[in-house]
């Protein structure tokens, strides 16, 4: 019997993060070249924050967001996609896969995760509750 593994609430497997990383770096590296010969794309620099494989490795969805800030997130992902077969390509003339996966770009929205983190953390309730904790308590 053939053993079936899918993802569980383990999360991704180690194969699943190395070809993530090992698309996130050729990806980043043909941008950064400006290999691609789009003006609107070598125009903008973006950063590639992560790649999500899927377990079957045929679909990779790579989130960016462009140094510019948070208005051209949205023609940099409209600029990745009209590229995204030559891109596809590029990346698998880099890799030693048996399918080139099929890239989707997203919105990364770590940075505004931090942000409202250390919206938070700045919050003078959340101060006050960290100073009581931080304070020995009397007997």
């Amino acid at each position: 019997m053939a053993n079936k593994r899918t993802v569980s609430a383990k999360g991704p497997s180690q194969r699943m993060l190395r070809v993530g990383e090992m698309i996130r770096r050729t990806l980043s590296d043909i941008l950064m070249r400006g290999e691609v010969h789009d003006p609107a794309l070598n125009d903008m620099s973006i950063t590639v924050g992560e790649v999500a494989v899927s377990p079957d490795l045929r679909v990779a969805t790579v989130y960016v967001m462009p140094m510019s800030g948070a208005g051209a997130v949205t023609d940099a992902i409209a600029a990745l996609a009209r590229h995204k077969g030559i891109l596809r390509k590029m990346v698998a003339d880099g890799m030693t896969l048996r399918y080139a996966p099929e890239l989707r770009f997203r919105a990364d929205e770590t940075f505004d995760r931090l942000d409202e983190a250390r919206r938070l953390f700045s919050d003078p309730v959340v101060q006050r509750d960290i100073a009581a904790k931080d304070k020995p308590e009397e007997e």
